[in-house]
């Protein structure tokens, strides 16, 4: 659930953690919805056959949509409009079964245009405890 307002930069120290999301296991379903909303098709998202064919054990998880499981998480911490930038690099295949923790923590705050702010790192790792994203934004706080 998103919050309504920012933290207040008073109250934000290096290290503090952000709320941590859990994902409900990744399902064929979850996929199919995910492609038919996002228009990403891919068939190594969707046709178990055609991922077995390239090589994969059987069809994996959009990394667009792990990414926004990992902005929920960003969005538990801060409402969207304080959101400044929001990045990440993907690192591994999510399978279907697996759950994603998304965490993050403060790793900076500083001051930029008048406005309080922090860095945030932020990761995605798989129920089997592989990295699959790891992130980075950086967040407007409150007064």
């Amino acid at each position: 659930m998103a919050v309504k307002s920012a933290p207040k930069a008073a109250a934000v120290k290096v290290g503090d953690q952000l709320p941590v999301l859990v994902t409900e296991p990744i399902t064929r379903t979850t996929l199919a919805l995910y492609a038919g909303a996002s228009g990403d098709h891919n068939p190594m998202h969707i046709d178990s056959d055609f991922a077995k064919r390239a090589g994969e054990s059987d069809v994996f998880a959009h990394g667009m949509l792990n990414m926004a499981y990992l902005s929920r998480a960003l969005l538990g911490y801060v409402p969207q409009s304080a959101i400044r930038s929001f990045g990440v690099r993907f690192q591994s295949i999510v399978r279907v079964g697996e759950t994603v923790t998304c965490s993050g923590k403060v790793v900076e705050t500083f001051d930029a245009g008048g406005e309080k702010r922090a860095k945030l790192d932020l990761t995605a790792t798989t129920s089997k405890g592989v990295v699959a994203l790891k992130g980075e934004a950086v967040v407007a706080l409150g007064a």
